[in-house]
């Protein structure tokens, strides 16, 4: 088993932030990112957690992140908001349009937000959790490089594009919904190469088409989508929502997440957020989720997502001594 040192979630952003802050991202940007991917890591989600701050590092120095971008926010219609992230993270982007839109959904009723020439957005759960505990019915997509052919053919067109979905739930955790349209998220792949490990079958074909447990050639070949034809029928959905709409580049266009050469990826997020109308609302949702729940063998979705973050908040995350080695190196300007 690889060593690993337990950290609280206040120790775990605090050494992200400091990592960031090594290489030159300012402290409000470095911590927005390294709460981001603490959240991440806290539910499970590994693969855009600690995993990422080493890539991310090398794409500031080489200036594919434009660390410290000022983020633009447009209101582009009666309930509509669009984010200009200027090739810089994500998650101070998602942030800033957020907030303006919580506001906004107050009085319209429902708001789409768009974010553009943006990158990585890590776990998509985490953002939707914030509306949902503001009272809001969200749905958020986002396009990512291309990792997925169409159904029947080989070439890349499609990122692993998630979509994710919550819904507020009174007195209770919101419910929560994130999935790749791929069987798993790329990340995962990412992770395994990292850790030299082997993957599952069946989550990715080889750059020939052929079935691969290998993940470096995973990463050189293809993610195998859920669902078969209708997983990249969802996928082209996506992808019309968080490049077309937004103005950001198509997953074809879009360089990697990983790699710290070549030009920003330039991808999107849009999100629709739906304040309930009906005032039964909280009263009818758990209803519903109580059909779920009474039946043996079942469980909401989000569930074990929820129990992991409450594991975390209380005893802290388990972080491989690798990543916490190079993220002090990185605090001390190192590389």
């Amino acid at each position: 088993m690889e060593p690993s040192n337990r950290l609280s979630l206040d120790e775990a952003t605090s050494l992200i932030q400091s990592a960031f802050a090594g290489v030159g991202v300012s402290g409000d940007i470095a911590l927005c990112v390294a709460r981001a991917l603490v959240a991440a890591e806290a539910e499970g989600q590994v693969g855009h957690g600690f995993s990422r701050v080493e890539d991310y590092a090398a794409q500031v120095r080489t200036g594919k992140i434009n660390a410290n971008a000022v983020v633009e926010v447009h209101r582009t219609g009666t309930g509509s908001l669009l984010a200009d992230a200027g090739f810089g993270f994500a998650y101070p982007a998602l942030e800033e349009i957020m907030e303006r839109g919580i506001a906004l959904a107050e009085t319209s009723g429902c708001v789409t937000m768009g974010v553009t020439r943006s990158h990585h957005c890590g776990a998509l759960s985490v953002q939707v959790e914030k509306l949902a505990r503001e009272g809001l019915v969200t749905i958020m997509v986002a396009n990512t490089p291309a990792a997925m052919a169409p159904y029947g053919a080989k070439e890349a067109v499609f990122g692993t594009n998630p979509i994710a979905f919550a819904a507020p739930r009174g007195g209770r955790d919101p419910l929560v919904m994130d999935l790749s349209l791929s069987r798993v998220a790329r990340g995962k792949v990412m992770s395994a190469h990292k850790a030299g490990k082997p993957i599952p079958e069946g989550w990715a074909l080889d750059a020939e088409g052929k079935p691969t447990t290998d993940p470096e050639k995973a990463l050189a070949g293809t993610m195998l989508p859920i669902g078969e034809a209708k997983g990249t029928a969802l996928a082209l959905m996506v992808e019309i929502l968080a490049s077309v709409m937004t103005g950001a580049s198509f997953s074809s266009q879009a360089t990697s997440f990983f790699k710290a050469d070549g030009p920003s990826p330039g991808v999107g997020q849009f999100l629709i957020a739906m304040k309930p109308q009906d005032g039964q609302f909280a009263e009818r949702l758990e209803e519903l989720l109580s059909l779920i729940e009474t039946q043996e063998g079942a469980r909401l979705p989000g569930s074990r997502r929820s129990s992991a973050i409450r594991e975390a908040q209380a005893n802290g995350i388990d972080v491989p001594v690798r990543y916490i080695d190079a993220l002090r190196k990185l605090a001390e300007g190192g590389t």
